[in-house]
């Protein structure tokens, strides 16, 4: 069934794209179209980062197991339209001009984070082969794989600070950011919790006499 399923999310997932490419060609990117497509893709890129979190959660929630095989795709769709937000901004926007970048980088904190939350996703994009996993083990490959919820808060973080005025639309997605990491800790707890208690009272016993 996955087999079938996955092409078809993989074509929605290339679906913000289209529309872009589509407004584009028939003049529709407004006054700006740099804006436009610097918005576009950011927004893409951010909201790719928390379906990818989201997905854990909502497999153990409902139970259905085969929605890890999706979390992989969501993730490099999340850095693909991170790079594409990325040469927009240093080919469209400042035409490579290495020093005004560097001056924004230095005077304009939203750039910052949003510079910080790109670089954070690239190890993550560059071991998220099985082989990777093998290499690094499972345990630290998890550990890796962590800093994707920082590079969702400096995504998130970049959105507040760049919009600065109207913080309705970056409060919702730092919102569902806080869901999902209170979800984690409470699953951690819990996870915790089912450990200790599964702990028999003679190895409890054979602990404390040793």
């Amino acid at each position: 069934m996955l087999r079938y399923f996955k092409p078809v999310i993989f074509l929605a997932c290339l679906a913000p794209l289209a529309n872009l490419a589509w407004r584009g060609f028939h003049d529709e990117l407004g006054a700006n179209p740099i804006e436009a497509i610097t918005h576009s893709t950011g927004t893409c890129t951010l909201v790719f980062l928390l379906i990818t979190l989201s997905v854990t959660p909502l497999r153990k929630l409902t139970r259905q197991y085969w929605l890890i095989n999706l979390r992989r795709m969501f993730g490099l769709f999340a850095f693909f339209y991170g790079c594409l937000h990325l040469t927009t901004y240093v080919w469209l926007d400042k035409f490579f001009d290495v020093h005004q970048m560097l001056a924004d980088i230095a005077k304009r904190r939203f750039i910052t984070a949003g510079l910080a939350g790109f670089v954070l996703m690239i190890p993550l994009a560059l071991t998220s082969t099985k082989s990777w996993i093998r290499r690094l083990g499972g345990k630290r490959w998890q550990a890796l794989h962590r800093l994707i919820y920082l590079s969702a808060a400096a995504g998130v973080i970049h959105y507040i600070w760049l919009v600065k005025a109207d913080l309705r639309s970056p409060l919702r997605y730092a919102f569902v950011l806080l869901v999902l990491l209170g979800y984690r800790i409470v699953a951690s707890i819990v996870s915790r919790t089912k450990a200790e208690a599964e702990v028999t009272p003679a190895t409890k016993i054979e602990v404390s006499e040793s």
